[in-house]
């Protein structure tokens, strides 16, 4: 599973609000998703927005849970629990990373 060129590294963050079972499956999904794919080449930060209701601000959060993917640019938003792993793949734009049939 050979990127070419340069390897990215990624850099995710996850809005949620408090431990909510909505929010707890989406860092789950995540994590999984993100160690499948992208390996050791990737951070996760998790902001609870209950604790810093400004960071909302920053990368302009409207619904909870809502993962952004920093780096690589374009910025992208994914809403919801992540349960949708190939909406997730698209949706951060990995699927060149790790075919979704590789298990």
């Amino acid at each position: 599973m050979a990127i070419t060129g340069t390897e990215e590294y990624w850099e995710l963050r996850l809005y949620i609000a408090g431990q909510t079972p909505k929010s707890i499956l989406a860092l789950e999904n995540i994590r999984k998703i993100s160690k499948e794919h992208l390996k050791a080449r990737y951070t996760i930060e998790v902001i609870d927005l209950l604790k810093s209701p400004h960071l909302a601000e920053i990368d302009q959060i409207f619904a909870i849970p809502t993962l952004v993917r920093k780096i690589p640019k374009p910025l992208r938003k994914i809403l919801g629990d992540l349960s949708n792993k190939e909406k997730v793949l698209i949706g951060l734009n990995i699927r060149s990373i790790a075919p979704a049939d590789e298990k």
